[in-house]
């Protein structure tokens, strides 16, 4: 059995305790489809329900922590080489329409007097199927008791990618269809399932050979950039010289499927 550190103990401490009313939260939301009104607004509440109580057992625990969360953006802290990085409900989506693919998701951000900056722990969680992947740098990467590794997978065409896709209101919809177009030929699948953050968990289990999306935000991939790179697999921009951290543009994989699906989408 894995021993998580004091660290990674707050963490899944928190995502456990955040998990609690979010289920009934979404018990609730499936009663909600068949209402006129929606579930738009309820789903809000439990969005910021959710990173509420986040931020209070997280500063609790280390109050000194910088904190970047998707509701309320970036709040400085006294210790400056720390910033937890959170996504209260990533796959929203998901949720609002009663799809049990979504997960709390929290990474803690170190930077260092020059500047750079790494995860150096993660945790995202899916409390309807009770999976916990978690994940500190250099100790491994871990669903629930159980260390993972990313898939060893060689050919494209055997290969299962997951990717996200642009909805209402966001750019990139012509740069969507092209790199499917592109991929798609190539693999055994592609599937776009609604949270990044599994799909980077997804990758770092072996589930997934690869994942890419474009236009992503930090809190989105910053667990499961550690995940995917402690489980053996390699994490980049699609580009060669962009930060795969800010979220703009990812691609992660295995070592052997990472180079030849990032020559495809460079030439996109």
């Amino acid at each position: 059995m894995a021993l998580a550190s004091a660290l990674v103990s707050v963490m899944l401490d928190a995502v456990r305790k955040t998990a609690r009313p979010m289920l009934r939260d979404f018990g609730e939301v499936s009663q909600l489809q068949i209402s006129r009104k929606g579930p738009g607004d309820f789903v809000t509440a439990a969005d910021i329900k959710a990173e509420d109580t986040l931020y209070e057992l997280l500063m609790k625990a280390r109050p000194g922590y910088g904190f970047l969360g998707e509701e309320r953006g970036m709040m400085d802290g006294t210790d400056k080489s720390h910033t937890w990085v959170v996504d209260p409900i990533d796959g929203t989506t998901n949720f609002m329409h009663a799809i049990p693919h979504f997960a709390i998701t929290v990474g803690l951000e170190r930077r260092a007097p020059d500047g750079t900056s790494e995860i150096v722990a993660g945790v995202t969680y899916n409390p309807v199927a009770n999976e916990l992947f978690w994940a500190e740098k250099g100790k491994g990467c871990y669903l629930n008791d159980q260390r993972i590794r990313c898939s060893g997978r060689r050919d494209m065409s055997e290969s299962l990618i997951a990717t996200g896709l642009p909805f209402i209101g966001k750019t990139g919809h012509a740069q969507s269809i092209k790199d499917i177009h592109a991929v798609g030929q190539r693999v055994a699948g592609i599937r776009r399932l609604g949270s990044s953050a599994l799909d980077l968990a997804w990758v770092a289990a072996g589930r997934f050979d690869a994942y890419y999306e474009r236009n992503l935000q930090r809190w989105d991939v910053a667990a499961g950039i550690l995940f995917v790179t402690e489980a053996g697999g390699i994490v980049s921009s699609i580009d060669i010289d962009g930060d795969p951290m800010n979220g703009k543009q990812i691609i992660a994989s295995n070592s052997e499927i990472h180079p030849q699906l990032r020559k495809i989408l460079q030439a996109t």
